[in-house]
């Protein structure tokens, strides 16, 4: 199963997060699929690859609950389509 998650990147005391799809067997500075997103929150910015996102989404991607509130926050559940707004 993918599932899209965050990725921590940065500095100590200064994280940032790359939002990734990857397998959910993999630890979380594993291999990623692909890359489709960032999220700062010392800044509080957030960049999406709203495209990348849906494909994802509409093959079966499982969000992680933070990366699920992200994502809710940007409006990205209201581009699916009306068959795929529930998410488990």
């Amino acid at each position: 199963m993918v599932k899209l998650r965050l990725k921590r990147c940065g500095r100590k005391q200064r994280a940032v997060y790359r939002i990734v799809a990857i397998d959910a067997r993999s630890r979380r500075e594993g291999k990623d699929l692909r890359k489709v997103g960032f999220y700062d929150p010392i800044k509080n910015q957030t960049y999406l690859n709203i495209p990348a996102i849906l494909y994802f989404l509409e093959r079966g991607a499982q969000p992680t609950g933070t990366v699920q509130d992200i994502f809710k926050r940007v409006g990205v559940f209201t581009q699916l389509r009306p068959n795929q707004t529930r998410i488990n």
